[in-house]
């Protein structure tokens, strides 16, 4: 199989001192590793790399570097970019066998809308990239999933996904991936409608508890106004007739 190729040499100069004047002179500074062989310091063109990247793979991009007068199969490991400038600054190539896996991410993206979302439902993806094991040509660009018959409660999960064939999850088959989830909105009306401890009554509330219970406690001072209890009047005469 054919990948894009990137020329590559080898570097003597390492350390800061060594990566500033590959960099002074237009180049970017890396290194490549794997496989058990000992690291090389290289440098490259930017642009090279660049074009050779696939658009949709990135760095999940097989690549052929030529080393001198050797060509090894590669992917960038990592790569350093300048918060600034956003120029690379550096670049890790990691050796790869094009017959053992190796463990990449992979964007994950839904198609379709979901049943659920037509009743005031909402969509949530959980994961935007799923990371995986693959054979490095086996490597998909992108894992799409179809939320189309997901309801309100309803959630797809890592087992429901569609790999290719060589290709595996590296996470928890029940681990979920996307669901449809009722709106915020409606939590809230919930919410506000729940019962709030030490609230104040409803006025109907407050006047049934205006009125003392049947037997209650001694000694409670009457409302203003009120009309004295029955007898009070006849015991009152009584002294004044005395």
């Amino acid at each position: 199989m054919e990948f894009a190729k990137v020329s590559v040499e080898v570097r003597t100069q390492v350390g800061k001192g060594g990566a500033h004047k590959v960099r002074a002179a237009g180049k970017v500074p890396g290194v490549l590793y794997g496989l058990k062989a000992a690291p090389v310091a290289v440098t490259f063109e930017e642009k090279a790399l660049l074009t050779s990247l696939d658009k949709e793979r990135r760095r999940n991009t097989v690549l052929t570097l030529t080393v001198g007068a050797e060509s090894v199969t590669a992917m960038v490991r990592d790569a350093q970019i300048d918060p600034i400038s956003q120029r690379i600054i550096h670049v890790d190539f990691l050796r790869v066998d094009l017959d053992a896996e190796v463990t990449v991410t992979v964007p994950l993206v839904l198609t379709g809308k979901a049943i659920g979302t037509t009743n005031g439902g909402q969509l949530h993806q959980s994961m935007h990239v799923i990371p995986v094991a693959a054979k490095p040509a086996a490597i998909p660009t992108k894992i799409e999933v179809d939320v189309t018959a997901l309801e309100m409660g309803d959630a797809l999960h890592v087992s429901d996904l569609k790999l290719g064939a060589g290709v595996r999850a590296l996470l928890d088959a029940r681990d979920a991936i996307a669901s449809v989830v009722a709106p915020k909105a409606e939590k809230v009306e919930e919410a506000a409608a729940a019962p709030v401890e030490g609230a104040v009554p409803a006025e109907g509330a407050a006047a049934a508890g205006a009125a003392p219970a049947a037997g209650g406690k001694a000694g409670a001072a009457p409302a203003a106004g009120a009309a004295p209890a029955a007898g009070g009047e006849k015991k009152g005469g009584e002294k004044k007739g005395k």
